[in-house]
């Protein structure tokens, strides 16, 4: 083989190498963009398939029997304590991923403060439980706490493990923030993956604790 052959072999070796290089680094961050957090979510809010159904507000549902149940969501708690969600089985359990690091879960935060204690003083089965997701340190996620005047618990996930235990093919919460609710069996009711008021947060709660 002639020198000058040889070195546009290795030439377009070269190039070939660059551009899947290229098309790796551009699927990591497509990934990466549908994870992180967003203003609206509301283009990420289709139906994963099956017998899942999404209303013109984002939220998907499930409807009661077939339904996927939920992963057991355990560790420590922001503030230092514990907390398994396998326990709270019975009641109506309202997860939402946050951080406070995103403006949307701010602007969430005091609905969520407002609706959990209202529910909680109406002595309703209902039990909130934050994932708190990408805080670098649990102190942020405890002023974050302070400041909206969060009085229940979060889980501490810095690096997003938890929400990687909802399998592919369920309402999971691939964006931040995200809301699930699960029903009295501990299974995913309803999710959205985008920020909530008072009164949407409500529209996904009441149907499912009207259940019997």
């Amino acid at each position: 083989m002639s020198l000058s052959r040889a070195r546009a072999r290795r030439s377009r070796r070269r190039s070939t190498g660059g551009r899947a290089t290229l098309l790796t680094a551009v699927a990591v961050a497509g990934v990466m963009t549908l994870t992180s957090c967003s203003g609206s979510g509301g283009g990420k809010t289709a139906s994963t398939g099956g017998n899942y159904v999404t209303g013109a507000t984002g939220i998907t549902t499930a409807a009661k029997g077939e339904r996927d149940d939920a992963p057991q969501l355990d560790g420590e708690t922001v503030d230092g304590k514990t907390l398994d969600t396998t326990t709270l089985k019975g009641k109506v359990v309202v997860l939402n991923i946050w951080g406070s690091w995103c403006p949307p879960c701010r602007a969430e935060a005091p609905d969520f403060a407002k609706v959990s204690k209202e529910l909680a003083d109406a002595g309703k089965d209902v039990a909130f439980v934050g994932i708190n997701t990408r805080d670098s340190s649990p102190q942020n996620a405890v002023s974050f706490e302070e400041t909206f005047g969060i009085t229940y618990p979060s889980l501490y996930d810095p690096a997003g493990k938890l929400m990687l235990r909802f399998p592919k093919g369920t309402l999971n919460p691939n964006a931040i923030p995200s809301t699930i609710i699960l029903d009295r069996e501990g299974k995913i009711a309803a999710r959205t993956l985008a920020p909530l008021g008072e009164e949407r947060l409500r529209s996904m709660i009441d149907p499912i604790l009207a259940e019997q």
